[in-house]
């Protein structure tokens, strides 16, 4: 069995990849945390009872994780991979670094 690797995809990477379809953002942060502020284009599925079969079929886009700061969004995606699904991206930094990178967030 090989080891899963998860690969870090940077703020622009990823806006770049939802705007032309490519990826599927998966915040994997709690209700409450998106509540307050969220991705534009992301689908939730809470880490906390997390199960990769929630993952909505991406219909060829590339699943990205995503969460506050990158650590959790490594944790589902190794959990994805654990599962036989091949989900090995995540937005390294989270929502701290789409923040800094000036990218629009909903909030509310």
């Amino acid at each position: 069995m090989t080891d899963h690797q998860v690969h870090d995809l940077t703020p622009d990477e990823v806006s770049k990849g939802i705007a032309e379809g490519r990826y599927l953002l998966v915040d994997v942060r709690e209700p409450n945390e998106v509540a307050v502020e969220a991705y534009p284009d992301a689908v939730v599925v809470p880490l906390s009872g997390f199960d990769p079969q929630d993952i909505p079929d991406p219909g060829g886009k590339q699943v990205v994780f995503a969460c506050r700061s990158g650590k959790r969004s490594v944790t589902a995606s190794l959990a994805a991979q654990a599962d036989g699904l091949a989900y090995d991206k995540h937005l390294a930094g989270g929502m701290l670094a789409w923040k800094a990178a000036g990218l629009p967030t909903r909030t509310g």
